[in-house]
């Protein structure tokens, strides 16, 4: 944890540095959450309407839709299920692709699980033939995100389609797709014919919702029954269940933003080529940049003038790098100038 995530403190200055959405929530959101009642928040929320709404606009049944608190809670979920050692006391396996979200080792190990790294490629290109390799009798669940973080690179649906095919019986591929409003791509049109993959879906990105907590997971029924059986009940509040309805019901907001984010790269691109830096073209709404030894002293420098930035240069395959949010274009412009002003003060 920095400095600037301390409670109290991470409104301080401009957040590029956790792939938020810099401009918040939709303002039908806000008016939303004035509406619950004093009797709404006395009582254990239904939110069958927010399911059925949910997977409306996924375009599934409600029946191939979990909600969780967070897309975290899916991913917790989906560990306990899959990585737990068994009866007979075998160690289960998570095929980890690098660089990857921390959050899947994380509960891999916590669970008592076995964590199989795979290591990049150069390029950050999807390394399937090295995860085919890794799928063994012992794996419980092969993690990727597409598009992934923090690279921003879109992994190809037929190597989705080529892990799912090698996994085990009782395994199952868990793509998390909470980028996947700003590639435009998703694996959902296939999941009846792949019913060993889970989706995970956030509205913390795209819909700003990331402080009310509110995801999905979206599978075959009787995949996802081990995670029903595994979230609490009544994991969503009464304030999510209602500020997602709200935010489904605006996506000429979410247009919007996704327009902005799509221009803000472009600014970063043009910057990173004006300061001969180099970078990934990116799927999602953040961008990868090579800034070789001066990651530290960059981010730690943009931090005193009030934007942060999120060093990666630790996490396999991203030595000297740092990922920086795109959204609001005033803000990108705002944490470029920052960017040039610290790298031109540094020669």
């Amino acid at each position: 944890m920095t400095d600037y995530d301390k409670p109290g403190e991470w409104y301080a200055g401009l957040r590029l540095h956790q792939n938020e959405n810099t401009g918040g929530c939709s303002p039908r959101v806000l008016e939303a959450l004035k509406s619950i009642t004093a009797e709404q928040m006395a009582v254990y929320p239904p939110y069958q309407g927010t399911v059925d709404a949910c997977a409306r606009h996924f375009g599934v049944d409600p029946a191939r839709l979990l909600l969780v608190n967070g897309l975290d809670e899916g991913i917790l979920a989906v560990a306990i299920a899959h990585l737990r050692p068994t009866s007979e006391g075998v160690v289960r396996e998570a095929i980890i692709p690098e660089p990857a979200f921390e959050i899947f080792a994380f509960d891999a190990e916590v669970l008592g699980g076995r964590v199989v790294c795979v290591a990049p490629r150069p390029n950050f290109d999807f390394a399937l033939d090295e995860v085919l390799a890794a799928v063994g009798p012992k794996t419980g669940v092969v993690f990727i995100t597409n598009p992934n973080n923090p690279t921003g690179v879109s992994v190809p649906a037929e190597a989705i389609r080529a892990v799912s095919r090698r996994l085990p019986k009782g395994a199952v591929l868990f793509v998390d797709e909470a980028y996947s409003d700003f590639s435009g791509q998703t694996f959902l049109p296939e999941l009846a014919h792949f019913p060993n993959v889970i989706v995970g879906k956030t509205f913390s990105k795209a819909y700003g919702l990331a402080g009310i907590r509110i995801g999905a997971v979206i599978g075959d029924p009787a995949t996802l029954e081990p995670l029903r059986r595994t979230v609490p009940v009544y994991s969503i509040n009464v304030a999510a269940s209602v500020a997602l309805l709200a935010a489904l019901e605006d996506q000429e907001y979410v247009r919007n933003y996704l327009r902005q984010v799509k221009e803000s790269k472009a600014l970063v691109y043009a910057a990173c080529d004006r300061l001969g830096l180099s970078y990934w073209p990116s799927a999602a709404n953040f961008v990868l940049v090579k800034v070789g030894d001066r990651a530290q002293a960059l981010v730690e420098g943009a931090a005193t003038r009030g934007i942060y930035l999120r060093d990666r240069s630790k996490e396999p395959g991203c030595d000297g790098c740092i990922r920086i949010t795109t959204g609001i274009v005033e803000h990108t412009r705002r944490g470029l100038a920052v960017i040039e002003e610290v790298l031109c003060a540094a020669r």
